[in-house]
């Protein structure tokens, strides 16, 4: 199940994102999406769990808590290849 998390402090990397997922389940994948000419975080990014139990819980544990002094935001992502 894939993830996105929005509201993200531009200190946050890759693997901070890792860390704070790993705690509700498998993550196989999170990155945080960058401006590509300045190369600076965007403020949001996407987590890829393993299950969607993992996921689902996240979402509940994670969504308008604060992580790095924001207020994230994490719900599941839109497929836009439909």
């Amino acid at each position: 199940m894939t993830l996105y998390v929005a509201r993200l402090d531009r200190a946050v990397h890759n693997s901070d994102l890792m860390e704070l997922f790993s705690e509700y389940g498998e993550v196989e994948s999170a990155f945080i999406v960058k401006d590509k000419a300045l190369g600076v975080s965007k403020g949001f990014g996407f987590v890829t769990m393993a299950d969607e139990i993992s996921g689902k819980k996240a979402i509940l544990e994670l969504d308008g808590k604060l992580f790095a002094g924001k207020e994230i935001v994490v719900k599941e992502a839109e497929d836009r290849r439909k």
